[in-house]
Order: C-alpha cells, then sequence, then structure tokens
C-alpha cells in the first residue's frame, strides 16, 4: 500500500486531463442530448449492440456460473440470438416492451439482450415481488412478452389474466407442465445453458439502433407507493461500461503508477455477483461491462457466506461485493482463514451506508486487494460516483468524485447553489441520466429539470469536489441495498382493520445498513399483535420491506404543526437500552 506521505502523486485535476484530454482512452466530447449540453465519452460504445458484439468476441471463455451451468461468451451469444429470432417471430420490435422476472440465471442476460437486440426496451422486474406487485410491473410496462422462472411464474399465474398486453410468457426451470394459453417453456426454443453453444448462429436483427434509442425501463420505488419505470437510453448504459475501468486508471495515477498495458495473456478476471441482475447495480455496473471486458460472471441461488468463500477459491474470483452486508460476512466469517482467497484484488460496495470501520477491517484481512464504494441511483444508470483504493482509504465517509462526464450541484430549499461544506439537495447532471419516469408527465417534471435529476439525497462537496452524502430528502430507508418507501409500508399497515395511525422508520442494523420498523395506533377497543400486523404485510409487500419490530402507541402519532409526524420522535422508541 502507498504510504501517506507518498500519495497523492498528483492532482485530480491532472488525472483527470491526462485521462480525458484529446487522444486519451477516455476522452470527453461534448453531444447535445435532448436539448441539454452534456460532456460524453468520446469513445464509449454507441449502443448495447456493439457491446454485445465485443463480448462475442471472448469466444470460448466462461462468460456466466451458476451453479452446475457453464457458459461461454459463445454459447451466450448464440442462446441471446436465438431468443430475439423467437421476440421478433412473436411480433416485437422497436419500443415493445419485453419483461424480466427470475433469479440470477444465465437466462436472464439471454433474455435482456435478446430484448434490446430487437429494438425493444428490457423491463426488469423485482423478482422479490409479491404477485400484485409482479403484475404492476407488467400492466404498467405494458410489457409484451415476459420471462420467468418457476417460482415468478407461481406467482404471477392467477394476475396473467389482469395483464392484457401479455402475447407470451416463457418459462426456463419450469419442471411441471403449465396448462395455459400464454405460457410456454423457454427451454422448447433455445435448450438447456449447457448446450446454448451448439444453437444455431442466427444473424444479428436488422435493426437499426441509435444512442439516444429507449433501451431499459427499470423500477424505482416512488413516494406515492407505486413504483416508477425509470426510461433508460443505450447511451445511458453504454456510459456506464466506463466508469469501472475510468476509476482503475484514475487509482493507478494517483499513487503515480502507469497505466496497466492490456495483457491478453493475463488471467481471465471473474467477479461473485451477490446483487440481483435486476437492479441497475447487477445489470448496468457488473453484467453489461463484464461481458464487454471478458470478465467470468459467477452467480449464486441465494447469498451464502461459506459458499461464497468457496466460490472464490475455486473460480479464482478476482472480484467480489455488492452491498456493505456482504463485505461484513466475508470478512468476519469464522472460518474464512480456511480458504485460498488470494485471487481476490477487490472488494466494493454501494447502495447502503458503510462506516469506516469496515474499510479498515477489509485491509486487515485482504492486504492486497483494492477497496471501492460509489453512489448512484436508478435514474443514473448505476454508477455516478467513483471512489476507489488510497482515496476511499483516506475519505471512507465520502461517496467520491463525480465521473469526468457527470456533474453535481448542491441546492438549497431557495434554489441557490451551496458553496463547499454546506448541504444541500444534491441535483446531478450527464450522458448516464435516464430520459424521465414511464409515462409519469408529473413526477418526470418534478425530478428531472433543465436536465438536471433532483436525487432527495442530501449531501455536501469539499474543496476537491468530494462528495458526501447526510441525509435522504425522501422519506426512504436502504436495508441491505434495498430501497424502501416507508409510505409504501405505511400504506400496507393502513389497511388493516385495527390500524388507525402508523409510521415506518429505519432502526440500525450493523451489516444491513438499517431495517423497517413501525409505529402503529390501534383504533380504540380493536385489537392486533404484532405478529398479526408482520403478517399482515407481508402478505402485500416483498419480505424484505416487513417491519422487523412494531411498537404500539396508545395516543395518535405525534406530529408537526403541518401535520407530518414527527419520526425522529419516533426513532427513539427503538434506540438500544444501555444497562
Amino acid at each position: 500500500m502507498t504510504t501517506a506521505a507518498a500519495f497523492p502523486a498528483i492532482s485530480i485535476s491532472e488525472a483527470y486531463a491526462r485521462l480525458t484530454g484529446p487522444g486519451s482512452p477516455f476522452e470527453i466530447e461534448q453531444r447535445e442530448i435532448s436539448g441539454v449540453r452534456l460532456r460524453v465519452w468520446k469513445n464509449a460504445l454507441p449502443t448495447l449492440r456493439e457491446a454485445f458484439a465485443a463480448g462475442r468476441a471472448f469466444g470460448g471463455k466462461t462468460f456466466l456460473v451458476h451453479g452446475e451451468d457453464r457458459v461461454s461468451f459463445e454459447g451466450f451469444a448464440r442462446a441471446a440470438l436465438n431468443v430475439a429470432s423467437v421476440l421478433r417471430d412473436l411480433g416485437v420490435g422497436r419500443g415493445d416492451r419485453v419483461a424480466i422476472a427470475m433469479r440470477n440465471l444465465p437466462e436472464w442476460p439471454v433474455a435482456f439482450f435478446g430484448a434490446v437486440l430487437v429494438g425493444a426496451i428490457a423491463v426488469p422486474l423485482n423478482a422479490w415481488g409479491t404477485g400484485p406487485e409482479l403484475e404492476y410491473g407488467l400492466t404498467d410496462s405494458g410489457a409484451k412478452v415476459a420471462f420467468l422462472d418457476r417460482e415468478r411464474l407461481e406467482r404471477l399465474f392467477e394476475h396473467l389474466h389482469a395483464c392484457p398486453a401479455l402475447v407470451r410468457v416463457l418459462v426456463c426451470r419450469e419442471g411441471e407442465e403449465v396448462a395455459h394459453p400464454l405460457v410456454g417453456k423457454l427451454e422448447d426454443l433455445i435448450g438447456e445453458p449447457n448446450g446454448w453453444t451448439d444453437l444455431p448462429d442466427r444473424a444479428f436483427p436488422e435493426v437499426d439502433l441509435a444512442p439516444e434509442d429507449d433501451a431499459t425501463l427499470f423500477y424505482t420505488s416512488g413516494t406515492t407507493g407505486k413504483s416508477k419505470g425509470a426510461l433508460g437510453t443505450h447511451r445511458n448504459s453504454c456510459t456506464t461500461i466506463m466508469a469501472r475501468p475510468f476509476a482503475v486508471a484514475f487509482a493507478h495515477l494517483r499513487r503515480g503508477e502507469a497505466l496497466p498495458a492490456p495483457d491478453p495473456d493475463a488471467p481471465q478476471k471473474s467477479v461473485l455477483l451477490s446483487v440481483p441482475f435486476f437492479h441497475t447495480t447487477g445489470c448496468q455496473a457488473v453484467l453489461i461491462p463484464s461481458l464487454v471486458y471478458g470478465v467470468k460472471v459467477v452467480t449464486m441461488r441465494k447469498w451464502d457466506p461459506e459458499l461464497a468463500l468457496r466460490l472464490i477459491e475455486q473460480e479464482r474470483i478476482t472480484s467480489a461485493g455488492g452491498v456493505p452486508t456482504i463485505a461484513w460476512q466475508l470478512i468476519e466469517h469464522p472460518r474464512v482463514g480456511e480458504y485460498d482467497l488470494s485471487s481476490l484484488e477487490g472488494l466494493s460496495y454501494g447502495g447502503a451506508p458503510a462506516p469506516g470501520e469496515l474499510v479498515r477491517r477489509i485491509k486487515q484481512r485482504f492486504p492486497k486487494s483494492s477497496t471501492g464504494t460509489a453512489w448512484g441511483m436508478t435514474e443514473t444508470s448505476a454508477t455516478f460516483t467513483h471512489h476507489v483504493a488510497e482515496d476511499y482509504e483516506l475519505r471512507p465517509d465520502s461517496c467520491g468524485l463525480p465521473l469526468p462526464v457527470c456533474e453535481i450541484r448542491i441546492v438549497g430549499e431557495d434554489g441557490r447553489d451551496r458553496g463547499v461544506g454546506e448541504t444541500g439537495e444534491l441535483w446531478v447532471r450527464g450522458p448516464n441520466v435516464v430520459k424521465g419516469y414511464w409515462r409519469k408527465p408529473d413526477a418526470t417534471r418534478q425530478t428531472f429539470v433543465d436536465g438536471w435529476l433532483r436525487t432527495g439525497d442530501i449531501g455536501k462537496l469539499d474543496e476537491e469536489g468530494f462528495c458526501t452524502l447526510v441525509d435522504r430528502a425522501k422519506d426512504m430507508l436502504i436495508r441491505g441495498g434495498e430501497n424502501i418507501y416507508c409510505i409504501e409500508v405505511e400504506n400496507a399497515l393502513y389497511e388493516h382493520p385495527a390500524v388507525v395511525d402508523a409510521a415506518v422508520v429505519g432502526i440500525a442494523h450493523r451489516t444491513l445498513g438499517e431495517e423497517p420498523a413501525a409505529v402503529v395506533t390501534l383504533k380504540p377497543g380493536a385489537h392486533a399483535d404484532e405478529a398479526e400486523l408482520r403478517a399482515f404485510v407481508a402478505e402485500r409487500l416483498a419480505a424484505f420491506k416487513v417491519p422487523v419490530k412494531i411498537v404500539f402507541c396508545r395516543e395518535i402519532l405525534p406530529r408537526n404543526p403541518n401535520g407530518k409526524i414527527l419520526k425522529s420522535e419516533l426513532r427513539a422508541l427503538f434506540a438500544p437500552t444501555v444497562a
């Protein structure tokens, strides 16, 4: 590790200039997009079609590993092109929506790229959602085709009649035959993953794609309790492809090292992916760049820290992480010393608060690895700031610097920009910011202002431009990387006939960051206990949104003069007691 006295070797501005100037690998140019002049990567791939083609060049190298399934880049390419052919036969074309709701199976990216190659909009749905939540995603997006796994089909089966736009549902890992006119087996069309290399080599669909064409529709929870679809373009996704290599190159320059030269004979990089593909992080920050740069992606059915340790050893994983929970569980596992983890080059995470202690603990356990974090949103197509290596170790509370194609403003309630060290709402702009919310013009106008995205996060900038988040303006908490908007849980509690008043707050959790807890007032004469209310919410919302604790109050919850519940007072009800 570079000593504090030797770091940094060059300034931030000098590093940015060397990396982004004319002829440099991350050269920047100006481009007008939707009437706004933005900085863009000159050398970025124009569309996801070129990203797909770049991945195919890695041929027989392993791309996807899931249990016994091992899929090469060529096998993946053939499967995706065959899916694209199936979609065209179903009448899917430019602008149609294709939904994907399944766990991290090899079939997920096949469906995703099959959709975008025919010019359709890929719609990743939260696979943890309930049947009604998945139904909402299908109906709101107007998806024409849906790719599901068996578990999602079981949740959605009784809701299929309520999705009139659907013309076909293709299910993988299905098992028993399902009698429904919409439902068919994906395996009947492309076979099992280990046999994808033997599929016919289909031609690329004859579709002209452009950087500003619609490509993705990722759903993000909203303060009204209904999810909003963030409509992203090919440029949005292709901008994020450049984020990780830029951050790595920046770290090399900051410590005074030459940029590493590409080595085609070097061992293949590999990532252990512990976040879902349906997250913008899993898809746009990990999956798509891994395809472009020839990185092996290893997934698990569900997170298991000991299995993760075993996979790091077996697959020679070079990068792992996701949310801070993952890092904590790896470094604190009682058997961590029994595995050969020497291949691990980096642990990075985001999506939830991470204490500085975690950075120090990672360096103690893996002294040769590099730590990193970042900040981004569904609306920014994942990564917006980067923060790795020594800069992160010196400023563990910061989420880093904006990428050089990105801009940050700190705006006060009066609409004026705040100065260095002053707090305000984070406004951001860049070529990775989505076009707006799907069919929600009012929400789009409120959130996207003159090319700027109002994030709802409260932050500040230091004199060098490093951003630190201090609060969230939106009433939201983050549990292990999952956004939970409090009003959505509160609405579920209000549906119970015994509840007259309810509020949800976040309580601290050492590894998950936060967990939802609720304070409830019952109607006079009504009866309900904690177990009943938790079960009631679980019937309506995904499991991660169910309050872990519920406290009952005899009176109506405290409010300010404007009628807003004073949640700061309620959080004190969950404060740990001192013996």
